[in-house]
């Protein structure tokens, strides 16, 4: 097991994963899975003072998907064996190692850089961002 969880984060994590991603498939959901747990083993930048799903699923203004009705529904036993497979530590590249994620505007490329953090890929409408190696030692 990557990091320790409740069978109610596991729920959060799933509910939040299908917000955030649900046009994207499966894959795309796992990818923000890894963002998500990436940022509870990362101990920098803004993410010091979260070190439990809940924790990171809740920290002020960080992801829109809180706010979706998509996030308000119980996920399904799919969505949950989803996020199981993440909290257990499976990763997809370009999630590997990233902290954020965005979706450009339709038409629009990815931005070399979000929030001070590179660019390490995209997939379909999500594009991912990672810090440089050293910064965050536990993800690199």
């Amino acid at each position: 097991m990557l990091i320790n969880y409740s069978s109610k984060e596991l729920d959060l994590c799933a509910r939040l994963m299908r917000a955030e991603a649900l046009a994207e498939g499966d894959l795309g959901m796992l990818m923000v899975g890894n963002v998500i747990v990436n940022r509870a083993i990362a101990d920098c930048l803004d993410f010091k003072n979260v070190r439990t799903i809940t924790d990171v699923i809740y920290q002020k203004n960080q992801f829109s998907g809180i706010k979706s009705s998509l996030f308000n529904k119980g996920a399904t036993s799919k969505e949950r064996d989803l996020a199981e497979r993440v909290l257990k530590g499976e990763y997809y590249y370009p999630a590997t190692n990233a902290l954020y994620f965005y979706s450009p505007k339709t038409g629009e490329s990815c931005k070399n850089t979000w929030y001070g953090e590179t660019l390490v890929g995209r997939y379909k409408s999500h594009c991912f961002y990672e810090p440089k190696a050293g910064i965050c030692q536990q993800l690199h």
